[in-house]
């Protein structure tokens, strides 16, 4: 015992050296969520939750409540939530504890449960009440315990000054905080210790006494709880049936490709899709052909594929999409978590804590890695004019940079050949969270099969076919799907009208090869980097996010300020595309300006695009849309 809550022991809370354990502690809500994900596709699986009335609190709490209506009685297991009320949390009352036993029977009953009250106050041998509940727990019942009792439950009814301890927010984790110093103090402590009866409970050893562990399983040995053993590589289909050769949606592309690999899993039933409502609307609808959207409950009205068993979990709650996806993958299977841009966010501390738990199991010997939770996130804020400024946001590729390299990885595919190459890389990988940001509109084919597959091996490189011959005067670099239409669309502009400008094209798929290779293992090697971007020449680069991201994944690179970024700088409203693009100063012709006045100053040149940016815009403005210039514009060979 101590090496618990010590310097080189094991921390206070939840944690993955602890055997058993596939739920990171510390932030509250969280937890019946995970247990729903990981009964999944499990029949005959049960996962016992205990939920605290303070976690209780929480909106991810509130909605998992109704978490069991998307398991299918054939084929999931099943949750027996065990909601635990002491009456306080750390310094206040809560609000379930102060609800009566009629109103949380009510409550519960109207979310789909059967509860059961276990109420130690009322009774000499709460174990027993406790037993009777559990055994009367039918689970085609849907059965959930609400247990009472008193907080700090054991605990000295009033510390050395007489204060009240026992049944009040005092006796929250350090109730008697000053044994040290106060010898009357130490002695509650110790007649609160000794009321355990330690004496018959450890032998001589301080080892568990043999009449209690024996015949007890040993903790943690369910197979599902180091669920990296029972992971099997995913029967990923082939690429090339799936390969575009000219313009297309690059998920409506994916989308046809992860059909099939929902047909491929059927038997075995370990990929699923979370999403918050959004499957359809991100073009990923080729899916339902393969499989349906879960739901039990029975539908008063008409709805479209959906069926108990189907392996689309749609709800719209990111939170819960999450708490799915992190259960199902920590008991040994694989997901995808595909969601609107901006409202991945939302999940920024989940993702916090779930980073936390793959950098402890990896230093876990005999934790085996599980399936990386992998994120798409598509209708990409450049195209979310309609939609207005509250659906732009790319912050969330900012929160991943922030995670060990270990564990972090963010992908930026130009097209739909590159998004094939890159999500079936993702799904192979293990201990990973990958990030992968794609458009769902209608793109460009950039590369074939053959040379998506290269660049996605290298993360970054030279267009050698949009570049000029010989060394650059300046490179024009990408990452993004419409940064990279942008920066195609500048390097055509500067070749019609400065055709003499040696003019370099780099765009890069893996944001984090732009990092040093001593610092994150996808980092370009120098030789490598000095190959895309040369040595001393400006670089002015077109990024689908924020341009601080760029600026710092490039930190520890030689001579970081000749890279100028254009991104998004939180200007947005319900516009066209371009307008969106020149409102943030990344329009193909605010790119090539810059391109312009970073090799020979400003000159007229570099103020005729700006007028033409100027003219295209008030165009937009005047039409409601964007000009065929801008609308057809493609790539002159």
């Amino acid at each position: 015992m101590r090496r618990f809550s010590w310097p080189g022991g094991f921390p206070s809370h939840l944690s993955p050296e602890v055997p058993g354990v596939i739920h990171e502690g510390g932030e509250l809500g969280y937890a019946l969520a995970t247990a729903f994900g990981a009964v999944l596709d499990k029949p005959g699986l049960r996962a016992v939750c205990l939920v605290g009335d303070g976690e209780a609190e929480t909106g991810p709490t509130a909605g998992s409540w109704h978490g069991h209506k998307w398991l299918d009685p054939e084929r999931d297991g099943t949750v027996l939530p065990v909601l635990h009320l002491n009456g306080y949390k750390i310094a206040s009352p809560t609000v379930f504890g102060c609800m009566s036993n009629e109103e949380l029977s009510d409550y519960f009953r109207g979310c789909g449960w059967s509860p059961r009250i276990v109420d130690a106050g009322t009774t000499d041998d709460p174990d027993e009440l406790l037993l009777r509940a559990l055994l009367d727990a039918d689970p085609r019942d849907k059965p959930m315990i609400v247990m009472r009792t008193p907080k700090g439950w054991g605990v000295p009814a009033h510390d050395a000054d007489g204060v009240p301890l026992e049944g009040t927010f005092r006796a929250h984790q350090v109730p008697l905080g000053n044994v040290h110093e106060d010898a009357e103090e130490l002695a509650l402590l110790e007649s609160w210790l000794r009321s355990y009866r330690p004496g018959e409970l450890f032998d001589e050893n301080s080892k568990p006494a043999a009449d209690l562990v024996e015949g007890l399983p040993g903790f943690g040995m369910l197979p599902e709880a180091n669920g990296g053993a029972l992971r099997r590589d995913l029967p990923l289909p082939d690429l090339r049936p799936f390969a575009v050769d000219g313009p297309a949606s690059p998920t409506g592309t994916v989308g046809v490709w992860l059909a099939e690999l929902m047909r491929a899993t059927e038997d075995r039933r370990d990929f699923r899709v979370v999403c918050p409502d959004e499957l359809e609307s991100n073009k990923l609808g080729a899916i339902l052909e393969a499989t349906d959207r879960a739901f039990t409950p029975a539908i008063p009205g008409y709805a479209e594929h959906v069926r108990p068993g189907g392996r689309v979990m749609e709800v719209l709650s990111e939170h819960l999409c999450q708490g799915w996806l992190q259960g199902y993958l920590l008991t040994g299977r694989h997901g995808l978590f595909p969601c609107y841009e901006a409202f991945a966010s939302i999940v920024d501390s989940m993702v916090n804590q779930y980073a936390k738990f793959l950098k402890v199991s990896a230093e876990v010997p005999w934790r085996e890695p599980v399936a990386s939770l992998n994120y798409l996130l598509t209708s990409e804020g450049w195209r979310q004019e309609h939609n207005g400024y509250s659906h732009q946001g790319p912050g969330f590729l900012n929160n991943l940079l922030t995670k060990k390299a270990s564990v972090a990885r963010v992908y930026l595919p130009p097209d739909a050949n590159t998004l094939l190459v890159t999500l079936r890389d993702c799904l192979a990988s293990t201990g990973r969270i990958n990030l992968v940001v794609a458009g769902k509109n209608e793109a460009p084919r950039w590369l074939d099969l053959d040379a998506a597959e290269r660049h996605c091996a290298a993360g970054a490189g030279v267009w050698d076919w949009a570049s000029a011959d010989g060394d650059p005067e300046v490179v024009l670099a990408c990452a993004g799907g419409i940064p990279t239409v942008e920066v195609l669309a500048a390097a055509d502009l500067l070749r019609e009208h400065a055709p003499e400008l040696r003019v370099r094209v780099v765009n890069v798929v893996d944001l984090l090869a732009l990092a040093p290779a001593d610092r994150h293992p996808h980092g370009l090697s120098e030789d490598d980097f000095a190959a895309c971007f040369s040595s001393g020449v400006p670089v002015v680069f077109g990024f689908h996010g924020y341009p601080s991201a760029v600026h710092e994944v490039l930190h520890g690179r030689d001579d970081t300020q000749r890279f100028h970024v254009h991104g998004y700088l939180e200007e947005g409203t319900t516009t066209t595309p371009f307008d969106l693009l020149v409102s943030n100063r990344m329009s193909r012709h605010d790119l090539a300006a810059d391109a312009l006045r970073r090799v020979r100053g400003d000159n007229g040149l570099s103020r005729w695009l700006l007028g033409e940016r100027d003219r295209v815009q008030a165009i937009a403005r005047r039409d409601g849309e964007d000009p065929a210039e801008i609308t057809e514009w493609e790539w002159s060979a």
